[in-house]
């Protein structure tokens, strides 16, 4: 019957998942986010991890852009668990933005169904998990990232608050290595997120200290094990990040991290349809700063502090306070330096200096208040047809489907060509983009799944200085000393966007045609030219 009753919430989950994301569950292999450099970037990692990872797992991070540097997969989230679960669609053929599409309506519907089993696990009602799942998967900073797959796989996070308590609680073996695992899944997805999920498991253990300290016999070597097998599991997806933070500089300064940091007037900003159209538009600025959690929530989590506190357990109050840390946490550092907090953690906790959005620990504060909600729907118990109201009330509030997607008609076959080119072959795409219009890059990095060919263009979360290096040449081309630059960097290929040249476009391919040194291969759609580059 529980696993009955299980499968019938995951069900739930998915069809509020398909619901949220409308229309592209009707055509996920044409519908796209793809005018949005963001998602085309995370479209190839995905593409790039199903690629490598059953060829050549030990070069996993040696991807093929930004040629020629080094881990260029850490450069970015290395999204290795969204591409495991989509790497079946991808080895039988699926397009790289079909295989998104699909990983993010799964990853929507699995962070839901995790926060609900937290909820259920502590409060046995279903509806008040499935009001918590639908708060923590569906709210205005998920909607708003759809871009970034890495911010909607995020049930790592509920899933590791469980195991962390039923270590505290139970001193339980099992949830230790479970939080293992869930680390473990955390780190294979995003840095950021094992990040959150660490700064989170110190607040359990801080407020739960009492418990920690009566029970230290057990819950010391639990904890002990946790962290070794973590370490263990880890330490492979650590080191080439650790590698490119020394070789690239690959590290964030507190001042980068006040430009990507939440404002207070971002937890008054909703994009849901509904707040938008009535109150929430003059708030609403940037999407990354925006974490209103919605009436529904908020009123609930209020229920949910002051009954448990009249008429709760003991276990109850501790679990409140320590969801309170956790949401007066995850405010304070979304908001960066603005608070002396955010910087004192950055200096003592070296992970934290690889991160640059600071308004993403944003989540933690959305996870507390999704739990508490749910607290508060279990203990004040309506019947039946409120209860079903509060779920239909939460999804309402974030409610922002249906969605204007970009159509994708297919990765040019031009591109093809180079899948076949006999011999070493490194490509050039013009124009050669400079590093404050390194997003345009954005196609160019998604049509590289039809080849895998090195390539010297890129986009990701870091600039490597070599690329800065390369454009600052490679920009001016079809100018003679602009081509010899590229030669001289290895470049074999070229690919020629000429409608994307902002300057001169129409002489761009009179000048290529009258050199000798440049082969044509082939014609694409918009007159995209791809060239052999002779010695």
């Amino acid at each position: 019957m529980l696993n009955a009753r299980r499968c019938g919430a995951f069900g739930i989950c998915v069809l509020l998942a398909v619901l949220h994301t409308w229309p592209l569950a009707l055509h996920p292999g044409r519908y796209s986010r793809n005018d949005n450099a963001d998602t085309e970037l995370n479209e190839w990692i995905l593409a790039w991890v199903e690629h490598q990872l059953p060829r050549d797992p030990a070069h996993l991070f040696e991807a093929n852009i930004f040629y020629p540097a080094h881990d260029a997969l850490a450069f970015s989230e290395p999204l290795i668990v969204p591409a495991i679960m989509g790497g079946p669609l991808a080895w039988a053929g699926a397009s790289p933005v079909l295989v998104y599409n699909l990983v993010l309506i799964l990853g929507f519907a699995l962070t839901a169904f995790a926060t609900a089993l937290v909820v259920e696990s502590w409060t046995g009602s279903l509806i008040a998990a499935l009001v918590a799942g639908s708060a923590f998967a569906f709210n205005t900073h998920t909607l708003t990232r759809l871009a970034h797959i890495q911010g909607i796989h995020i049930y790592g996070l509920p899933l590791a608050l469980l195991a962390i308590e039923r270590i505290v609680q139970r001193g339980s073996t099992r949830a230790a290595i479970g939080l293992a695992a869930y680390l473990a899944l955390l780190a294979y997805t995003s840095g950021y997120l094992v990040v959150f999920a660490t700064v989170m498991i110190g607040l359990v253990l801080l407020t739960r200290a009492k418990e920690c300290l009566q029970a230290a016999r057990v819950v010391l070597p639990r904890l002990a094990l946790s962290a070794a097998i973590a370490a263990a599991a880890i330490a492979p997806v650590y080191l080439p990040y650790r590698r490119a933070a020394n070789e690239q500089h690959m590290l964030r300064s507190l001042d980068i991290v006040k430009d990507y940091s939440a404002t207070p007037a971002g937890y008054l900003a909703s994009a849901g349809r509904l707040h938008v159209a009535t109150w929430s538009a003059r708030f609403f600025k940037d999407p990354v700063d925006s974490f209103f959690p919605g009436f529904t929530i908020a009123v609930l989590s209020i229920v949910g502090i002051i009954l448990t506190w009249r008429r709760g357990s003991s276990l109850g109050r501790r679990r409140v306070v320590m969801l309170a840390a956790i949401a007066l946490a995850g405010f304070v550092l979304s908001l960066g330096t603005a608070t002396p907090i955010y910087g004192w953690l950055f200096r003592v906790f070296p992970p934290m200096q690889g991160l640059r959005a600071a308004a993403r620990f944003g989540n933690l504060f959305l996870l507390a208040l999704a739990l508490l909600a749910g607290i508060g729907l279990a203990a004040w118990k309506p019947r039946g047809a409120i209860a079903a109201l509060m779920l239909l009330l939460v999804n309402a509030e974030a409610l922002r489907a249906p969605f204007t997607y970009t159509a994708f008609t297919g990765i040019p076959e031009v591109y093809s060509l180079l899948a076949a080119e006999p011999g070493p072959v490194v490509l050039a795409e013009q124009p050669f983009f400079p590093r404050w219009a390194i997003f345009q890059n954005g196609p160019y990095v998604l049509a590289s799944t039809a080849h895998w060919r090195p390539l010297m263009n890129g986009y990701s979360g870091y600039t490597p200085d070599s690329y800065q290096k390369y454009a600052d040449a490679f920009w001016y081309f079809p100018q003679d000393w602009a081509i010899d630059a590229m030669k001289e960097a290895g470049v074999t290929h070229v690919m020629v966007h000429p409608a994307a040249f902002h300057k001169d476009h129409q002489a761009v391919l009179p000048a290529i045609e009258k050199r000798p040194d440049f082969e044509l291969m082939g014609i694409g759609p918009d007159g995209i030219r791809l060239y052999r580059l002779k010695r």
